[in-house]
């Protein structure tokens, strides 16, 4: 996956990442939403193919956005973090639509 930011604000608030009983809290300007996954930065390694469960939240709305998804890339290391890339699987049609919104408006 690849994105670039918009100048513009950031409309997820924090990410909850939940992994086999770890949890993580990703601060906003970590997280790149796509049409079909997200990107974002942490302080854990994950293993490729790690089935993950999200929670994405916006400001505007306080509905989430709880999405299972996979591990296809991760990379870094542990002094400077690093950048997992996820792929949604089973997205109801109304998350993917709120999720299609956030990667349309928001990044790209």
């Amino acid at each position: 996956m690849s994105a670039s930011k918009l100048n513009t604000p950031e409309p997820a608030g924090p990410l909850l990442v939940r992994s086999l009983g770890q949890r993580l809290t990703l601060p906003t300007g970590s997280v790149r939403v796509h049409k079909n996954g997200i990107e974002f930065r942490s302080p854990e390694a994950f293993s490729a193919w790690t089935e993950m469960t999200v929670e994405l939240e916006t400001p505007e709305d306080e509905r989430r956005i709880q999405a299972n998804g996979v591990v296809v890339a991760c990379a870094g290391n542990r002094h400077e973090g690093f950048t997992v890339s996820m792929v949604f699987t089973n997205l109801s049609p109304q998350s993917q639509a709120r999720l299609h919104t956030l990667a349309a408006g928001f990044f790209m």
